[in-house]
């Protein structure tokens, strides 16, 4: 038997295929992609299976986009030698509310409940539980099991949770949720089996093109960047992070309108928006232009301060990882974040640095650190995983 974890975007499709070996997830089989499925791209699925890499155009009807991409898969899935029977698929679900503190199985009544969440992830949510939907029509016989980004932030205290609110206010679900849970909890369980120093005071640097920070305690979560959507904390690809309200009041009063205004904190704003170049840090580390330079230089000094702000809240630090597209792969910026954080006693080797390039989990602190720091390769899909085993199991 075997789970089919997936992550269901606005442009792609990502899937992996894990074994069940006596109930327990084993290492995936088969992980893909399927790019550009926005209106007017170029379809595309790119897949590994058993080691060997294909990639393959695809050829889209008229029939709705992502329907022909699940069909895409389910052909794939059904050409490959040897592959298990699917006895769950694994939906990673960004927003699970204050309802849903841990993965469960779908009905239509959770559906219509994590319908209510799709405007504090307008981004993700409608795709996520689109794709819910479409597996669920798909693989009929097949249970769906929903994993929550928000699920690790379960046990934030409430001193971190609460706005500074009215009670009624609360009462309607204005708090901080916390994001990116799937990849906190895998980066988490790979410490705890790494390094004895991770059951005391843990920084957690998941940056991409979303990006935040996670503090925890003992494995668990006790303080985040990211808030009550995921637009909060740390400077992104193309989001603002932490904005002063009255920057909204003032163009509410120039006239802007809710669409504008959410199109601007979501997908004009970060390294795109400071640049005016692009969101991904690779090219803008490639460009020479004063303005690349300051996004770069901006993106890096919102997680020194908000690293600050949780190392506070945790009052110390015993250590520091990087997961995420930028954090496994971006040398310069943990070595910039690392040397300003010096004070607290944080020595990297710059050699070992240059040798994490995200392939595997590794340390990269020199023997006189007094925090380990680590570079840990994040993977969402077997948590998901994980999840759906002992769901379908219990």
């Amino acid at each position: 038997m075997s789970v089919l974890s997936v992550n269901a975007g606005s442009s792609s499709l990502k899937f992996s295929l894990y074994p069940l070996v006596q109930r327990q997830v084993t290492p995936q089989i088969l992980t893909g992609n399927i790019e550009g499925l926005e209106p007017g791209g170029s379809p595309e699925m790119r897949w590994t299976f058993q080691g060997q890499s294909h990639r393959r155009q695809l050829n889209f009807g008229a029939e709705p986009v992502f329907a022909q991409a699940l069909s895409s898969l389910r052909k794939l899935l059904a050409s490959l030698p040897d592959t298990p029977a699917m006895q769950a698929v694994a939906h990673r679900v960004v927003h699970g509310g204050a309802q849903y503190r841990a993965s469960v199985l779908v009905t239509e009544a959770v559906l219509a409940d994590l319908m209510q969440l799709n405007a504090l992830a307008p981004l993700h949510q409608p795709h996520n539980l689109a794709g819910v939907r479409a597996f669920a029509k798909a693989f009929p016989d097949v249970p769906q099991v929903a994993c929550f980004d928000t699920a690790f932030h379960a046990s934030l205290p409430e001193l971190d949770y609460r706005f500074a609110l009215p009670d009624a206010l609360y009462q309607q679900g204005l708090r901080r949720y916390g994001f990116h849970g799937l990849s906190y909890q895998y980066v988490m369980g790979e410490l705890l089996a790494q390094s004895s120093r991770a059951k005391g005071r843990v920084l957690m640097a998941h940056l991409g093109n979303g990006a935040s920070l996670c503090a925890a305690r003992e494995g668990r979560s006790c303080a985040t960047t990211m808030g009550f959507s995921a637009l909060d904390g740390l400077m992104m690809g193309t989001r603002t992070g932490a904005l002063d309200p009255g920057v909204l009041l003032f163009l509410l009063a120039q006239g802007w309108d809710h669409d504008r205004l959410q199109t601007l904190l979501y997908k004009q704003s970060g390294l795109l928006g400071v640049s005016g170049i692009s969101a991904d840090m690779r090219r803008l580390r490639a460009d020479n232009s004063t303005s690349a330079k300051l996004a770069v230089d901006m993106f890096t000094y919102r997680v020194l301060r908000e690293s600050g702000a949780l190392v506070a809240c945790l009052q110390g630090l015993d250590v520091l990882a990087f997961s995420g597209g930028i954090g496994e792969h971006d040398v310069a910026l943990r070595s910039e974040v690392c040397q300003r954080l010096a004070w607290l006693g944080v020595v990297i080797d710059p050699v070992l640095n240059l040798q994490a390039t995200g392939e595997q989990i590794m340390a990269i602190h020199a023997p006189e650190s007094a925090i380990e720091v680590w570079v840990v390769p994040t993977d969402e899909g077997v948590v998901a995983a994980r999840e759906a085993a002992q769901l379908i199991a219990a």
